[in-house]
């Protein structure tokens, strides 16, 4: 299963929202009762959604956007994600179990933390980690199946991208500031677990080469014969493929030296800049207002898609009185909903 761009997007925000929860937040109270778990709340389309989902849901909800859902809200949250579940089945987008579970590894990594740390933040404000793994699997799923139905639909002119910079203040100065590097990794391996004299010890030796190292090829010799030391093949970005903190490194980095040291979990990385010339390939400002576009196709695509199947969705409110009644009649539009 290969994790769309708008997947990935959601899992970032939702990684940095856990990451001030790790931080700062505490055990939500309020436990669940055993009879609440057994309670069906809402069928759709015979698959149940329970008490327990929703409580679940809320309480992930709370501690990713620090607000207080409401509890039809949550609900029609989770009626979407069943409904877009079951089409993604339909076409064949479906996500293993070891999918998800790395999807969630990867959430981990980007906090910094394990996947064992994670599930115990998790359960200590009350949340179980198959109610973040049901949202992930959700995501992936149907970001994979609007893009993979809809692919000619999504895509974006390239005329069409360069009339919005223009319309937006872009003129050809900006395309003069792009520009494509070549560069090569470089690594000075520390074992995980030794002291910090260690890493200091890396460090200084990543500075005698950068004021040694004026030429790739010297880099090449250098990190091929050390100890503990490695030098990737060439990697060819443009502009627009670079976050622009590492695009100011690069600019400021004479051809053929080394970038700053960066401490990593590998021990010290540097970048060996090896050729940085103009390109009329992209710009920062094109691929942003590419990505802005093609954004504004998924989400409308994504939502008229969403209504069509929750139109022809059987939804059974199981709860008596209050929340029995959905958000498409509401807006008064027809749904087959049955109320007991």
């Amino acid at each position: 299963m290969i994790m769309t761009a708008t997947f990935s997007h959601h899992v970032r925000i939702l990684a940095i929202s856990c990451i001030a929860a790790c931080a700062f937040g505490t055990a939500l109270p309020g436990a669940v009762r055993p009879a609440e778990a057994q309670t069906v709340a809402v069928m759709v389309n015979g698959e149940p959604i329970t008490d327990l989902d929703i409580e679940q849901r809320m309480r992930l909800d709370l501690i990713s956007t620090h607000k207080q859902p409401t509890r039809q809200e949550v609900t029609d949250e989770l009626i979407n994600e069943h409904l877009k579940i079951k089409e993604a089945k339909k076409f064949g987008v479906d996500p293993t179990s070891a999918d998800i579970d790395g999807a969630y590894s990867q959430m981990s990594q980007r906090m910094r933390i394990t996947p064992d740390q994670l599930t115990a933040s998790l359960e200590k404000q009350g949340v179980r980690p198959e109610t973040l793994k049901a949202r992930i699997k959700a995501d992936m799923v149907w970001g994979s199946l609007v893009r993979g139905r809809y692919k000619e639909k999504l895509q974006v002119g390239e005329r069409d991208v360069a009339e919005a910079v223009k319309a937006e203040g872009g003129d050809d100065a900006a395309q003069a500031d792009a520009f494509e590097y070549r560069m090569r990794p470089v690594v000075l391996v520390v074992p995980k677990g030794s002291p910090q004299s260690a890493m200091d010890l890396r460090k200084k030796d990543a500075e005698t080469l950068r004021a040694r190292i004026e030429t790739c090829d010297q880099a090449s010799q250098y990190f091929t014969s050390m100890p503990n030391a490695a030098i990737r093949d060439t990697v060819i970005k443009t502009s627009a493929d670079i976050p622009a903190p590492l695009r100011k490194i690069l600019d400021d980095t004479p051809i053929g030296h080394l970038t700053p040291p960066e401490v990593t979990k590998q021990g010290i990385e540097m970048v060996a800049l090896c050729g940085r010339k103009p390109t009329t390939i992209d710009t920062p400002q094109r691929k942003e207002m590419r990505d802005k576009m093609y954004q504004k196709k998924y989400d409308a695509t994504s939502n008229a898609y969403l209504a069509e199947i929750r139109r022809a969705a059987m939804i059974e409110y199981r709860q008596a009185g209050a929340e029995n009644s959905n958000a498409e009649e509401r807006s008064g539009k027809k749904s087959k909903v049955r109320r007991n």
